[in-house]
């Protein structure tokens, strides 16, 4: 990690309603630092209470069971913002982050945090919204932990990775490509697993691996898999 000088926030979602000048306060307010690649910028038992934001690079929420096992809840590119739960409520952090690339990375104080909140409603609402989708987001996962199997899970989680990108055509081209241990970090299975799915979805011609990508072929199909599990 490496200090770094004060840089642009203009491409932060979470605060692209500031004008010119209260940009430039938010800048001014916060402390900027580079991450390498694997570097972890907050541990999940530190009491600090800034919020970060994703100015360059890419970040990965995770979480360490007692034996170390890694479970990951979101990856994240610039642009995105995270660490307000510890802001709002005071208490530690719920997850760790690490940067998965060379990451700049800007930290914004309680204090400060909270007064941008009242002076923008609109931020506010923002958060609402983004917190409100965390807790539906971790309902979801919860189900499906609890209720599917461990193949089902994995084709879900490439369902979730589809919907992202998916075009007008029923593809989705996936890039790049899911790393299997990823994927089993977020479902919570083994590698093993995922790798005998894929390869299983590739032989019914659902999925069809490129160089640095994954093309999911028939996104309505992988679909109705899902649904009929789900009994949605």
């Amino acid at each position: 990690m490496s200090e770094a000088g004060t840089g642009n926030l203009a491409k932060i979602q979470l605060l692209a309603s500031l004008n010119a000048d209260e940009m430039e306060s938010v800048n001014k307010a916060c402390r900027w630092k580079l991450y390498a690649a694997g570097e972890q910028i907050i541990d999940q038992h530190s009491e600090s209470q800034d919020v970060f934001f994703v100015v360059e690079g890419r970040v990965r929420i995770v979480n360490y069971s007692l034996s170390g096992r890694e479970v990951t809840f979101d990856d994240l590119d610039a642009g995105s913002h995270f660490g307000e739960l510890a802001a709002i409520d005071g208490l530690p952090r719920s997850a760790s982050v690490l940067a998965l690339e060379n990451s700049l990375i800007a930290a914004l104080g309680p204090e400060h945090f909270g007064a941008v909140l009242s002076r923008h409603p609109s931020i506010a609402v923002k958060v609402m919204r983004h917190l409100a989708h965390l807790v539906r987001t971790a309902t979801a996962r919860i189900m499906d932990l609890s209720t599917l199997g461990a193949n089902n899970r994995v084709h879900a989680d490439v369902l979730r990775l589809a919907l992202l990108v998916a075009d007008d055509n029923n593809t989705a081209r996936i890039s790049p490509i899911p790393v299997h241990s990823d994927i089993a970090s977020r479902v919570s299975t083994t590698r093993e697993t995922v790798a005998r799915v894929m390869n299983d979805l590739a032989r019914k011609g659902i999925v069809e691996r490129g160089k640095n990508f994954l093309i999911v072929k028939d996104v309505a199909r992988l679909q109705d898999m899902v649904d009929e599990v789900r009994g949605d």
